[in-house]
C-alpha cells in the first residue's frame, strides 16, 4: 500500500466508508478536501461494464464540457492554404504541413491536441509512432480529422475533452478545477455520463455503469451513486 501524507490522510478521514455521494455533495467535497498549493484538476473515472477486447464495445469518443476544464489547450492542425489561414484566425497555436511535420520529428511538440484536414493524414500518418503514444493523433472518431477546422479548433479550446475506456474498462476524464462552482463541476460530470449512457454498446451484457469515482489531483476518492442519471443538481 502506498504511504499518503498527513494532508492526503486528513482528507481520506472526511470521506463516509462505504457511502456512496450525490454527483453535487462528491463535488462539494472534492472542492473542500482540495489541499494543495496549486488549482487542483477534478477527474472523475467511471468505470464500465464492457469487454474491451470486442470492438463494439471499444468506448471511445470526445465532448464540448459546458464549462470548459480550466486547462489552456494548445492546439497544432495540419492545413495548407484557406484551412490553414481559417485555422489561425480561429486560434490556432501551431499550423503547417510539411514544416510542422518536420519539426515533431525533430521533437518539437509544444502542444496539446491535434487536427488534421484529410487530405494531409496521409503525411500525418508517417508521425504515428511519434504522437501515438502520446495520444495525439487525429482520428476521424474524435472529430480531429476534418475539414470544418475552426470549429474543432474553437471546441478544443473552450474545454473538449476524450473520454476511452481503458483495459480494464475505466474511463478517466477531467471535470475541471477544484476552484470551480460546484454547479459547474455537476454540469460538466452530467454532461460525462449522459455521453456515456448514450454510446452504451448494445452488446455489453449485465450492470453498465459499475462505479464511479470523483478525485483531485492529490485527494482520496470519492464515491458516487451510479444510480444518479438525471436531476445531477438534486442532493
Amino acid at each position: 500500500m502506498p504511504k499518503h501524507g498527513k494532508n492526503y490522510n486528513a482528507a481520506a478521514a472526511k470521506v463516509e466508508a462505504g457511502k456512496v455521494y450525490s454527483p453535487k455533495e462528491a463535488m462539494a467535497l472534492a472542492k473542500e478536501l482540495s489541499s494543495a498549493k496549486f488549482d487542483e484538476t477534478v477527474e472523475v473515472a467511471v468505470r464500465l461494464g464492457v469487454d474491451t477486447r470486442k470492438a463494439d464495445q471499444n468506448i471511445r469518443g470526445s465532448i464540448s464540457l459546458p464549462n470548459g476544464t480550466g486547462k489552456t489547450v494548445r492546439v497544432a492542425v495540419f492545413a495548407e492554404g484557406a484551412k490553414a489561414a481559417e485555422a489561425e484566425a480561429a486560434g490556432a497555436d501551431v499550423v503547417g504541413s510539411d514544416d510542422l511535420i518536420e519539426e515533431i520529428q525533430k521533437g518539437n511538440i509544444n502542444f496539446d491536441a491535434v487536427i488534421a484536414t484529410p487530405n494531409l493524414m496521409g503525411k500525418v500518418g508517417r508521425l504515428g509512432r511519434i504522437l501515438g503514444p502520446r495520444g495525439l493523433m487525429p482520428n476521424p472518431k474524435l472529430g480531429t480529422v476534418t475539414m470544418d477546422v475552426e470549429k474543432m479548433v474553437k471546441e478544443l479550446k473552450a474545454g473538449r475533452v476524450e473520454y476511452r475506456a481503458d483495459r480494464y474498462g475505466i474511463c478517466h476524464v477531467p471535470m475541471g478545477k477544484a476552484s470551480f462552482d460546484v454547479k459547474d463541476l455537476v454540469e460538466n460530470y452530467g454532461a460525462l455520463i449522459t455521453e456515456l449512457l448514450r454510446v452504451k454498446p448494445s452488446s455489453a451484457k449485465g450492470k453498465y455503469v459499475k462505479s464511479i469515482v470523483i478525485s483531485t489531483t492529490m485527494g482520496p476518492g470519492i464515491k458516487v451513486d451510479t444510480a444518479k442519471t438525471r436531476d445531477f443538481m438534486e442532493d
